[in-house]
C-alpha cells in the first residue's frame, strides 16, 4: 500500500499580519499533483489542519476545494485527525455520513471512533487515529482514572483501539502529539507547561509506522518507523533552514516499510538575511528570491532612519528587522550622573552611549552642535 503523510496545514495561517492562503493553494496544487503521480492508495493528515478552532472562510473554501480534488479526481481517500489547533466538533461534522465517500475525519476520542479498514492486493490495513485530546476529556470518554498527562491518555487510546485490531494484522498509527526529544519550532502552540505534554515514542512501537503531526519540521522520532511529516509550509523565521514536503510511504506484505521525502516548492520561500545595510543593498537579490518573506538582522551599530523602507525598495516583502547591537545595552541602569543639570549636547551623548556602547565621534559631536544650533534659532524665531 502506498501512503502519503503530511500534517500541519494550518489553512488561515497569519504571518506578520500577512494571509498566507494563497501561499497554502500554491503548495496545495503541487500536494494534488503529487497525489496523482505517485499513485498514492490513501493519504493522510495528521492534525492541524486548521490554524484556529474558528477558521476563515477563504480556509474552509481551500479545504474544500482540496479534498475534493483528491477524493473526485484523484479517488484517493483521505484519512485526518483533528490536531490542537482545530475544533474537533466543528472539524468532524459529518463524519459518518462522509465515510462513504471516502473521507474519514476523526476529531475526539470516544465511542465513535475506531480503527479504519483499508485494503490492498495482500490484504487488509488498519489505520488506528489518535486525534489530539486533553487528558480531562480521555479520562471522560473512556472512563478512566488515573490519567494524569497526555502520556497517559494517549497510551489510554492506543490500548483501547488497538484491542479492535485482529493480531498480526498490519497496523499505520496516525497521531497528534509532541514525542519527547523531537525538535520544536517558534510556530508550534505548547500543547502544555513543564513537558507534561510529551509522550514517550514506545507508545507507537506496536505500529508499523506511525503518522505524527504537531512539530513542523520533518524528522523521525525514536525509530525510522515513526515519524514526522513537518508543516505545509515554513510558519515561523526558525523554520528558514526547514525542507518542507511530505513522507511517501511504501508499507509491504509483511509490514515493512520504506519511506521517501518529497519535497514541495514555496511561490515565496521564508529566508534570513545578515549583515550591514549598504552591503545587503548593493547586492543584487538571489535569482528567483526577491520576493520572499525575509528577517534581517543589521550588524550596523548606529541609528538608521526609515530602515524599513530603504530595505522594502530592494526586498518588498521584509516582515522583521534585528538589531541586535542596539538592543544588547538596552538593560536598564542607574544613572550615572543627574540629567537634569546636563545639556542638550551632554543628553544626546549620553543616550548615544546607552545604546550604542560608544561614545560619539568629533565628527558627529560637530554635526550634533549645528543641528543643535538650527534647532534653538527656529525655536527664538518661532518665538518672537
Amino acid at each position: 500500500m502506498r501512503i502519503i503523510h503530511t500534517a500541519d496545514w494550518h489553512l488561515g495561517r497569519l504571518f506578520y499580519g500577512i494571509h498566507l492562503t494563497d501561499e497554502q493553494a500554491y503548495v496545495l496544487d503541487q500536494f494534488v499533483n503529487l497525489v496523482k503521480d505517485v499513485k498514492a492508495d490513501v493519504v493522510v493528515i495528521a492534525g492541524d489542519i486548521y490554524d484556529r478552532a474558528v477558521p476563515p472562510t477563504e480556509a474552509v473554501q481551500l479545504l474544500d476545494e482540496v479534498l475534493s480534488q483528491l477524493l473526485m479526481d484523484c479517488r484517493v481517500p483521505v484519512i485526518m485527525i483533528a490536531g490542537n489547533h482545530d475544533s474537533p466538533e466543528r472539524l468532524a461534522f459529518g463524519n459518518r455520513l462522509l465515510a462513504r465517500q471516502g473521507l474519514h475525519v476523526c476529531g475526539t476520542p470516544g465511542g465513535g471512533l475506531a480503527p479504519i479498514l483499508m485494503e490492498d492486493q495482500t490484504g487488509p490495513v488498519y489505520f488506528v487515529p489518535l486525534p489530539y485530546a486533553e487528558p480531562a476529556l480521555v479520562r471522560e470518554k473512556y472512563r478512566t482514572e488515573g490519567l494524569l498527562d497526555h502520556h497517559d491518555a494517549l497510551r489510554s487510546m492506543v490500548n483501547h483501539l488497538r484491542g479492535q485490531v485482529p493480531a498480526g494484522a498490519r497496523t499505520v498509527g496516525i497521531a497528534h502529539a509532541f514525542v519527547a526529544g523531537g525538535l520544536g519550532s517558534e510556530s508550534e502552540r505548547p500543547l502544555s507547561v513543564g513537558g507534561s505534554g510529551h509522550v514517550a515514542p514506545q507508545i507507537f512501537h506496536a505500529f508499523h509506522y506511525t503518522a505524527l503531526g504537531h512539530l513542523h519540521n520533518a524528522q523521525t522520532a525514536g525509530q525510522p518507523h515513526i515519524r514526522y511529516a513537518g508543516s505545509l509550509l515554513k510558519y515561523s523565521f526558525d523554520e528558514a533552514t526547514h525542507q518542507k514536503g511530505i513522507n511517501l510511504i511504501d508499507l509491504d506484505a509483511a509490514g515493512g516499510v520504506t519511506v521517501e521525502q518529497l519535497a514541495l516548492s514555496p511561490r515565496r520561500d521564508v529566508r534570513c538575511m545578515k549583515g550591514f545595510l549598504a552591503d545587503i543593498l548593493q547586492a543584487p537579490p538571489p535569482a528567483g528570491h526577491k520576493d520572499d518573506y525575509l528577517m534581517i538582522t543589521l550588524q550596523d551599530r548606529e541609528p538608521i532612519l526609515d530602515v524599513m523602507g530603504k530595505l522594502r525598495q530592494l526586498y518588498p516583502h521584509v516582515l522583521h528587522i534585528e538589531r541586535p547591537y542596539l538592543s544588547s545595552t538596552g538593560e536598564l541602569r542607574k544613572p550615572e550622573c543627574d540629567y537634569r543639570q546636563q545639556g542638550e549636547a551632554q543628553l544626546f551623548g549620553t543616550f548615544f552611549r546607552q545604546v550604542t556602547g560608544e561614545d560619539l565621534s568629533p565628527g558627529q559631536e560637530s554635526r550634533l552642535a549645528v543641528l543643535l544650533d538650527e534647532l534653538f534659532r527656529q525655536r527664538r524665531e518661532a518665538a518672537e
